[in-house]
């Protein structure tokens, strides 16, 4: 069998970390940028929009006298067919006509979100909008239509709101403290990760080292480059001095 020969690439972490702290003016600067766009961009660009809550209380009652364990835990598993039941299209068609805001129930599903805790048969509902007021508008509507299609629905006679929407003060989707703290993390990981990637696939000789590795041939010895550029200044003065000396010779002439 014929032996592959495969070419493995070496990382010296120790010079990475020595290119990084060299170049980290480049990584401050990049955080610096990436945390004053990602902040400016949800202060002044960004939509805001506002969220609205509301909860039910799910429980389904054998006997209207008293609660059972069975009751507690029919209506846990109930939760996630009352879940299905506030995004049905009767009950967003009947919210829009109610509420009288101009929006398609597609758009009025993608609005709501619902999240049922883990061992908990409480339904909390949630409506996004740009507009606070509209928010408590939605939310309260939706509870009130869907309690009312889950009586029909499930043959319940009640179903309990816990608290109606509130009244949004500050946006959702504004934290404008995160956004300039997570722009700056994600510019210095970006930067870094340049940086890197940049010493990794650089396939240039920089040292003896790679010399030896890349083409076989050992290194006797090495020239400082100050003293070639002694040389070289060596070299222009001489030939400075041969101009003048034939400069000279022809004005002697």
């Amino acid at each position: 069998m014929e032996e592959k020969n495969v070419d493995f690439m070496e990382i010296d972490l120790k010079e990475i970390f020595y290119i990084w702290v060299h170049k980290l003016w480049i990584v401050i600067l990049v955080g610096i940028f990436c945390s004053l766009s990602l902040g400016l961009y949800n202060k002044y660009i960004k939509t805001p929009v506002y969220e609205s809550k509301t909860s039910f209380y799910v429980i389904h009652r054998q006997d209207e006298s008293k609660t059972t364990i069975s009751d507690l835990q029919t209506g846990r598993h109930l939760t996630q067919d009352y879940m299905i039941l506030i995004t049905s299209r009767p009950v967003l068609e009947k919210v829009i006509n109610i509420t009288g805001v101009d929006i398609t129930p597609e758009a009025l599903e993608s609005m709501i979100y619902i999240n049922n805790p883990q061992e908990s048969r409480i339904l909390y509902i949630s409506v996004m909008h740009k507009d606070p007021m509209t928010a408590k508008i939605l939310v309260d509507a939706v509870a009130e239509v869907a309690a009312e299609q889950m009586c029909n629905i499930m043959e319940t006679e009640k179903v309990n709101i816990v608290e109606y929407g509130n009244i949004p003060k500050k946006p959702y989707n504004q934290n404008i403290r995160r956004s300039f703290i997570s722009g700056g993390i994600i510019g210095i990981i970006l930067s870094s990760a340049v940086i890197i990637i940049l010493y990794v696939i650089n396939d240039n000789i920089r040292s003896a080292e790679d010399i030896e590795k890349h083409l076989g041939i050992t290194v006797m010895g090495m020239i400082p480059t100050e003293v070639r550029e002694d040389k070289k200044k060596r070299i222009k003065k001489r030939k400075v001095k041969e101009k003048d000396v034939e400069e000279a010779a022809v004005s002697i002439i």
